[in-house]
């Protein structure tokens, strides 16, 4: 089930979408008040868009609510990644590898085995993609618990993309699911921080409230937009579509976040293209 040209490009704009956002939180001086600002926006989104739109079936609710416990956990560990590591460490290694994981749980479970040349692609760009975290770097204290916490981010990526796939399938409608994902993926967070960052909730939104909301808007929109596209191609065509955002990433880490960018990473964004040619062919 390859993607047409018209939502293969919806996804590539999602990606984009989804490296803006995650710059904007990264460079915040209160990560957590801003992804409470972005987690809220998201919710509100939500709630309205199921006002005016049928409730999902109830064939995908479980997969709705087992995958809000894995989207709770991904924000969890991506912003402890954030507290200590740079952007061009952290996304790479989160983003990049979630597709294999994808590749694996849709195989095992939904039947979708991709063929030779499209699996060669998913390693091709999920290697190549991960790699933009191997250049050297100077150490730094917590470098080591930003990796890790990388690490756990993509399994929690690649765990709520498959269950989120499945749940926008059986939801009988896409965008029902996606207003329902909406809400239900982004209370949890919001109550935490409203537990933990009371004291300094108000006084962060009154000078970058704005942030928050138009980062919210930006991930709803580029989520959204993947979700409707995994109801219509392969999970792990759309997941490694999406992941090409490391390439947007690593661009905006060199020109607004002053990181480092070099040769080897023009290669490794050549490869992720590559690999991503081969995951469309067929």
């Amino acid at each position: 089930m390859s993607l047409d040209l018209g939502a293969a490009a919806l996804v590539l704009f999602s990606a984009v979408l989804h490296a803006t956002w995650n710059a904007l939180t990264k460079a915040s001086g209160d990560r957590v008040v801003t992804m409470a600002g972005v987690m809220a926006t998201c919710a509100a989104i939500g709630a309205v868009g199921s006002l005016f739109l049928p409730a999902p079936d109830p064939a995908a609710l479980p997969f709705l609510a087992v995958s809000a416990v894995f989207h709770f956990a991904y924000q969890q560990f991506l912003l402890g990644a954030y507290r200590h590591g740079d952007l061009s460490l952290v996304y790479p290694i989160a983003r990049g590898l979630a597709p294999l994981l994808v590749a694996v749980l849709a195989g095992a479970f939904a039947g979708e085995l991709p063929r030779p040349v499209q699996a060669l692609g998913i390693a091709i760009a999920s290697a190549a993609m991960a790699s933009f975290a191997l250049e050297p770097r100077e150490p730094h204290p917590g470098v080591a618990r930003s990796v890790a916490s990388a690490f756990a981010t993509a399994a929690t990526i690649g765990s709520y993309t498959f269950l989120d796939a499945e749940g926008v399938r059986h939801a009988g409608n896409a965008f029902s699911y996606v207003a329902w994902n909406c809400w239900a993926t982004s209370l949890a967070f919001c109550v935490f921080a409203l537990v933990h960052t009371r004291g300094r909730l108000a006084p962060f939104l009154e000078t970058a409230g704005l942030r928050g909301v138009g980062s919210g808007v930006l991930a709803t929109l580029g989520y959204g937009i993947v979700l409707w596209a995994m109801s219509r191609g392969a999970m792990a065509n759309v997941a490694a579509l999406r992941e090409t955002s490391v390439v947007f990433a690593a661009l905006i880490g060199t020109r607004l976040l002053g990181e480092g960018f070099g040769e080897r990473r023009l290669g490794a964004a050549l490869c992720v293209a590559l690999g991503v040619l081969l995951l469309q062919s067929g």
